[in-house]
């Protein structure tokens, strides 16, 4: 019977195809349009701010910041607030308050060769997302629209957090559900603050240390022959206790790394990184070719050198 039935079928689609073609020139399949990525290697270099930009991608867990859009957007935007953050619920790219708020994640699931892109079309996407709806956002948007288009460029007013509470509508963690979530996502949070001595370091506790992280503003050859020099002169660390632990590259900028003794607070280490902030301006101001100490130093630090993306 099961088998009788198939070929039924096969035979009434058969007779419906050659009817409806009769007289007409095949159709061929709609070829699907393919989105080529393109790698952008700085995709915040333009921006006023940009070392913070990469700050609160890659170091801070959890902070806010608010933005102003350009134009079209702005008119678009109306009253509607829209705020920068560091990571959204399960990552998500953007989303949107019942009160209208536009929330843009940093940290997100999914990510094409150009991050400022990304960033700019989880805007576009709010944009035109009715609050309180959820936001569709193509994990690879294609050319279009980038972050130094949709915003009026400027510092970011960055706000610090101890946890993820800022996720949360009025009234919210009074839903037991919700706060058990909510404390299991706070304890990823560690202590964070932001150093004075420098722009876009920070400072960190984990379990067994603390560390200080530098988003350099510097070219990364210029910033990497500075760091040989200050290597090359055993000047690396930040004082006694303290080791340099390496760097890593990070949207095409060095982010250089100290370890440090655990229980010393952010505020021990103001002066010490205030002083290497110095050394490291002096050398970068050097234009002598590296000597043969600082060249073995240079390859030591590139040893150690890891790649964000």
């Amino acid at each position: 019977m099961r088998a009788g039935a198939y070929t039924v079928r096969l035979s009434c689609v058969a007779v419906s195809k050659r009817r409806n073609t009769a007289g007409k020139a095949p159709r061929r399949p709609e070829k699907k349009l393919k989105v080529r990525d393109v790698f952008v290697p700085r995709p915040f270099e333009g921006l006023a701010d940009e070392i913070q930009w990469i700050a609160m991608r890659e170091l801070v867990p959890a902070a806010t910041a608010p933005l102003t859009l350009a134009g079209p957007y702005a008119e678009q935007a109306g009253e509607r607030e829209v705020i920068l953050a560091t990571v959204l619920p399960l990552a998500w790219p953007a989303m949107t308050k019942p009160d209208g708020r536009i929330f843009i994640g940093l940290q997100r699931q999914f990510n094409s060769g150009d991050v400022s892109r990304d960033l700019a079309a989880a805007l576009i996407s709010a944009l035109a997302t009715e609050a309180g709806k959820t936001v569709d956002v193509p994990s690879l948007p294609g050319p279009g629209p980038r972050l130094q288009d949709v915003l009026i460029d400027g510092a970011l007013d960055i706000t610090l957090y101890d946890g993820f509470d800022f996720w949360l509508d009025e009234g919210a963690a009074d839903d037991p559900n919700v706060q058990a979530s909510m404390e299991k996502a706070n304890e990823a949070v560690y202590p964070t603050a932001r150093m004075a001595a420098a722009p876009a370091a920070y400072w960190c506790q984990v379990p067994d240390r603390a560390h200080i992280r530098w988003v350099l503003p510097d070219g990364e050859d210029a910033a990497l022959t500075a760091l040989s020099r200050l290597g090359g002169a055993g000047t690396l660390t930040l004082g006694e206790g303290t080791k340099f632990a390496g760097m890593f590259r990070a949207h095409g900028l060095l982010v250089p790394v100290w370890d440090l003794p655990r229980d010393a607070e952010a505020g021990s280490w103001e002066q010490p990184l205030e002083h290497f902030a110095k050394r490291y301006a002096e050398a970068l101001a050097d234009d002598e070719p590296l000597g043969p100490t600082e060249r073995r130093a240079r390859q030591g630090l590139l040893g150690r050198q890891l790649t964000l993306r």
